[in-house]
């Protein structure tokens, strides 16, 4: 039975790392095109590209997500303290990682809803 487990664990942790790499890298490219578009448009503003950033903090999360659910998988199959350990410093900086960008998304989403109140307003 442990076989078998183990078996799935390992196809599945790829199957997952392969999904976040996907994700990552489509979130990637897509803020590349926005950058160089940005860069060589002259009509393109600062909040198009704040935009793209924001788009691109979303790619990120879910890919940080997707990684910590199969490193989580992973070391739940053959746990060890030398993988725990690791699992824990991964864990820690992916989630300080992921609450920085959240917080980005959300003081840019704050703005955002600011200024479309001030053109409101001014309206």
């Amino acid at each position: 039975m442990k076989e078998w487990l183990t078996f799935f664990t390992k196809d599945a942790v790829l199957i997952i790392d392969g999904m976040a790499l996907l994700v990552i890298a489509v979130g990637t490219f897509e803020m590349f095109y926005r950058c160089v578009r940005a860069a060589l448009v002259p009509s393109a503003t600062g909040r198009e590209l704040r935009d793209a950033y924001l788009r691109y903090a979303r790619w990120l999360i879910a890919g940080l997500t997707f990684q910590l659910g199969a490193d989580i998988i992973e070391t739940a199959s053959a746990p060890n303290w030398d993988e725990i350990g690791r699992l824990a410093a991964v864990a820690v900086i992916r989630t300080f990682l992921n609450f920085f960008l959240e917080h980005d998304v959300l003081e840019a989403r704050r703005l955002k809803r600011e200024e479309a109140e001030a053109v409101t307003t001014v309206r």
